[in-house]
């Protein structure tokens, strides 16, 4: 009988701990990227949590915002068209933080990959952050599970989805932008399920133009 006692917790910690790999998206995620919902302009942009680099926690609240956000979401760093991108938003940083935004970059990698590609930067101005569940892509209707094939294709090309996030979901989020108002509401979004296809730097500098900043408010 004490086998089997000591035996019962230990597969509910391994049962709990596969539930915690396998079911951290709904059901609710569409298998094809060109199904998927981003939230629309004019919408309430969700509450999210997320990790920082180094693991701590990042969280979201579109009640609290003092500054106007962009809130840009990347398949993760094996992706070339996604690293691409990103060191062309880098060039435009510094106008978007003098018209007074935060820019949250959020990748489907686990943060110690994140930890990597910081090394030898200082103190980021912008945040880099782990939505490697992929629970915050799909509260903003941008997540989609990878089919079989693609995964195969990818693994073929040295791509591990799971290695990558730390789960086994294989959800992705189509790459997307959303620029978030003071009062939280969305006032931009970019979403193409054409992974090759970006928006230029210069499309959402002209968008970001437009937003009231709170610093010349003040």
């Amino acid at each position: 009988m004490k086998k089997t006692r000591t035996k019962r917790p230990l597969l509910t910690l391994l049962f709990a701990a596969v539930a915690l790999t396998s079911a951290a998206v709904s059901a609710d995620v569409p298998t094809d990227p060109f199904d998927v919902q981003p939230l629309l302009v004019g919408s309430k942009a969700p509450a999210f949590e997320a990790r920082n680099a180094d693991g701590s926690p990042f969280s979201f609240d579109p009640e609290r915002l003092d500054k106007n956000t962009i809130v840009l979401f990347y398949r993760g760093g094996w992706c070339p068209f996604c690293m691409l991108h990103w060191a062309e938003l880098r060039k435009i940083e510094d106008e978007l933080f003098d018209l007074g935004f935060d820019l949250v970059f959020m990748s489907a990698d686990k943060p110690e990959i994140l930890a990597e590609a910081l090394k030898g930067e200082d103190q980021p101005r912008y945040h880099l952050l782990s939505d490697a569940s992929m629970q915050t892509a799909e509260s903003f209707g941008v997540a989609f599970k990878v089919d079989d094939a693609t995964i195969v294709r990818y693994e073929k090309h040295g791509i591990d989805l799971k290695q990558a996030s730390g789960y086994d979901h294989h959800v992705l989020p189509v790459p997307s932008l959303f620029m978030i108002g003071t009062d939280g509401i969305i006032k931009f979004q970019y979403a193409n399920p054409d992974y090759k296809i970006r928006l230029h730097p210069d499309v959402l500098l002209a968008a970001a133009r437009t937003m009231p900043n709170r610093k010349l408010r003040d």
